[in-house]
């Protein structure tokens, strides 16, 4: 039995590298090869602000990726550990009363981290992008205004 405590940690902690969606649902699952790929051009972005500084324009559309991702999997971490144990069970297809849709400690503690990782995370990255925005528009006037 797949448990409700386990999919929620995995997403919320995996969930970049599509941890959660293999446990639910096997190798062959296609979202879950398919979510590293935002996640690791994140970190390409991450790379070329140390390499050529924050006015790398590409690593703008990079970045936010990566927030993208980890915001998503802490929203998906909360939606399967808020799920009752009826829904969670009849979702997995086991009996209503099985024990791996209970809520207990562990499902909450992934609940509080991932809204404040998840929320935290993507804050920063709405402000990153709206910044560089900006900046790149003060940029171009100023190149107009010459």
């Amino acid at each position: 039995m797949k448990s409700k405590t386990t999919t929620a940690f995995l997403a919320f902690f995996g969930g970049m590298f599509g941890l959660h969606r293999f446990y639910l649902r096997g190798w062959g699952d296609v979202l879950g090869w398919l979510l590293p790929i935002p996640t690791a051009l994140g970190f390409y972005g991450l790379e070329r602000v140390r390499q050529f500084g924050q006015d790398d324009q590409l690593s703008w559309v990079l970045i936010p990726l990566l927030g993208f991702t980890i915001s998503i999997c802490a929203l998906t971490a909360i939606v399967y550990a808020l799920m009752s144990q009826e829904k969670w069970n009849a979702y997995m297809g086991y009996p209503s009363d099985a024990p791996a849709g209970r809520t207990h400690w562990g499902t909450i503690m992934v609940i509080v981290a991932s809204l404040l990782i998840g929320t935290t995370i993507l804050m920063a990255r709405i402000v990153y992008s709206f910044q560089h925005y900006f900046e790149h528009q003060i940029e171009l006037g100023r190149e107009i205004a010459q």
